[in-house]
């Protein structure tokens, strides 16, 4: 078995949070994650387009640097970034045969009792590339939560908490309170906490928390900047962006007060130049037909996609979707009806994944004036929406935008 057979092996172990397991194999590997400084982002929705920009920001002041991203789109090695750009193959693949050895030698110190989850190791992937590359600095986005995600055994110069929503609540807990405590257990004793615009009830519980732990916090919108910024065009569309924005703006500016200088003019690159796919993307299709392609896969993200919708003045659309079981469907529904000439619901190869036949039946309940399909493989679920209009959505798990638009670009399509 390959290291990356025996890594993808590790997927039926499903989530485990908790941090003994990251402390015992980082130890045995010589600690990679001491080599680099970071930037730690956490939240709801948002944190990969602030990682995006925050990493194009310092990329653009000088340093090295890394990105850790999750889930990947399509293949794993999407997941770690080095200036900018995906690592191949081959050097991912070799860093994980040096984890396995860890996790081995681990093994049989005592050290490491349980099998490591796939998240664990493919984070501990992660860091050892970020060594070998001797960066500057790794952005390193939260996997799920922020206190017990395998992320947080990092000592960064700056955290943050993008925002606060509803996901994930039989790990992180059915209230905002309790959501924001976990994500807020990334704050550190004097790191400065970066946050959002934020519910009042997440926003007072993530005060508690800074305050608790000595961890300064910084509002990104009730902060005065002394800096200057010219009128500027965000690379990533949707206004929710402007939100992250100024996340990304109140991090790369701490950074430069608090390690090293970072210049107007790059923090502008930062939000001007930086690429995010899969999140409010068009892609224009071989018979001229276009796609909006967004991992929109909880009640924020679906919002967002139909606030563009609505400020682009796109007409309703054809929605390709498909979900999985444990999210709050009806909350995904609700914004997206005004902008659904119809759904197509379809399916994904996971486990957790609604059929496309129980999809659609949920589907026609909650949204009784609108068709609905069902389709049960992806690529024909995008033909039947663009049957009968030039234009339609995918939107959803991305378990399904990654592998479909992985097929679509290499069947001809093109971003634009």
């Amino acid at each position: 078995m390959t290291s990356l057979e025996r890594l993808f092996a590790l997927e039926q172990f499903g989530i485990k949070l908790g941090l003994d397991n990251m402390r015992a194999i980082l130890a045995a590997m010589g600690h990679p994650e001491r080599a680099w400084r970071s930037v730690h982002i956490a939240g709801t929705n948002g944190k990969g387009s602030v990682v995006a920009m925050v990493e194009r920001g310092l990329r653009a002041s000088g340093l090295t640097t890394g990105r850790y991203t999750s889930p990947h789109l399509d293949v794993i090695e999407e997941r770690v970034a080095l200036n900018g750009e995906a690592v191949d193959r081959q050097t991912f693949a070799a860093a994980t045969a040096a984890v396995f050895d860890a996790v081995d030698q681990a093994t049989r110190a005592g050290s490491l009792t349980v099998v490591p989850t796939f998240f664990e190791v493919s984070t501990a992937v992660a860091f050892e590339i970020f060594r070998q590359a001797k960066v500057d600095v790794a952005v390193v986005e939260v996997g799920l939560g922020g206190r017990f995600d395998a992320t947080n055994v990092l000592k960064p110069e700056v955290t943050a908490i993008t925002s606060i929503a509803f996901d994930h609540e039989r790990h992180l807990g059915t209230t905002l309170s309790q959501i924001a405590f976990e994500k807020a257990g990334i704050a550190k004793p004097d790191t400065p906490l970066v946050i959002g615009r934020l519910p009042g009830e997440a926003a007072r519980r993530i005060a508690t928390v800074a305050a608790t732990t000595s961890a300064p916090l910084i509002d990104a919108h009730a902060t005065i900047t002394d800096r200057i910024y010219p009128p500027l065009k965000l690379a990533l569309p949707g206004r929710h962006q402007l939100e992250n924005a100024a996340v990304a703006v109140a991090i790369l500016e701490t950074w430069s007060a608090r390690v090293s200088f970072v210049s107007t003019e790059a923090i502008v690159t930062g939000l001007t130049d930086c690429h995010w796919p899969a999140r409010l993307e068009w892609l224009r299709l071989a018979d001229g037909t276009e796609l909006l392609i967004d991992a929109a896969h909880n009640p924020a993200g679906a919002t967002a996609l139909a606030a563009y919708l609505q400020d682009t003045s796109t007409p309703p659309l054809p929605i390709v979707l498909a979900v999985m079981e444990d999210k709050d469907l009806a909350g995904m529904v609700k914004p997206l009806l005004p902008v659904a000439s119809a759904f197509v619901a379809t399916t994904v190869r996971h486990s957790r994944a609604h059929t496309a036949e129980s999809l659609a039946t949920a589907l026609r309940l909650l949204a009784p004036n609108v068709a609905v399909r069902a389709e049960v493989d992806p690529v024909a679920a995008v033909s039947d929406a663009l049957s009968g209009s030039k234009r339609a959505v995918v939107a959803g798990s991305i378990y399904l935008i990654g592998p479909l638009r992985a097929t679509l670009l290499a069947t001809g399509a093109t971003s634009f």
